[in-house]
């Protein structure tokens, strides 16, 4: 479906990373775990994970964007969101899409895995089972080059000391001095701390190459179930 939108505003999470908040002009649900396109041209949709939970934020849809200016598929959409802001233009997106939704029903612990932005991904279903009262046991895997990717860190820290079920884990690759969390590659440190995955249903965003490499290593290694493993990935790999 397409929908025009207005932006409400772009604020910086991190460097070249930014918030983008975008109220639809006609009403639109979506499930947590789902993304929207922004239309750029006839043929030219781009994808990105919504960050918000479609139970939260009044029909509110927020984007996390990596926008390096070396990455020219992102850094064109936030321009084009920059100039819709300045001149109080639409833009336009095609939503929802994506099969990678929380599975709400299920009773089984969730592990929630991603890399840099693709956080988006698994905040939305984090918020959405928080503001569902779930009670399932959450383990969240968040994976970064170093700290100052992992713009969200406090909240999640917080979060996780109001929630008995939920379990924030941050991983850097560059950890400076008096570094707590893990240190490594995101997968890595779950194939450490996990003896199985039999009973998880696991969602995972970031890179197509980090989403191949955890299947094939969850189910050969760890007992995870292929078909309780969720990632908007899998529909292209």
């Amino acid at each position: 479906m397409t929908i025009q939108c207005k932006v409400k505003s772009i604020q910086p999470l991190a460097c070249n990373t930014y918030q983008i908040l975008l109220h639809p002009q006609s009403s639109m649900s979506f499930k947590a775990g789902q993304y929207l396109m922004v239309v750029m041209g006839e043929k030219d949709k781009r994808p990105f994970s919504i960050a918000s939970s479609p139970c939260r934020h009044q029909g509110e849809l927020e984007l996390h964007i990596g926008a390096a200016e070396h990455n020219a598929y992102a850094h064109e959409v936030v321009e084009a969101m920059k100039t819709a802001l300045e001149s109080g233009s639409e833009i336009t997106i095609d939503a929802p899409h994506g099969d990678a939704w929380l599975k709400q029903e299920s009773e089984r612990p969730l592990l929630l895995i991603a890399g840099g932005t693709g956080f988006s991904y698994v905040r939305s279903i984090l918020d959405h089972c928080i503001a569902q009262n779930l009670t399932n046991e959450i383990h969240l895997y968040w994976g970064g080059r170093d700290e100052r990717q992992l713009y969200a860190q406090q909240e999640l820290e917080q979060i996780a000391e109001q929630h008995a079920n939920v379990h924030f884990i941050p991983v850097i690759e560059q950890a400076p001095e008096g570094w707590l969390g893990k240190v490594g590659n995101v997968l890595q440190a779950i194939d450490q701390d996990f003896d199985s995955l039999a009973e998880y249903d696991i969602y995972i965003a970031g890179r197509f190459d980090m989403a191949g490499a955890a299947r094939e290593q969850f189910t050969l290694h760890k007992n995870a179930l292929a078909e309780r493993m969720f990632a908007d990935a899998y529909a292209f790999i």
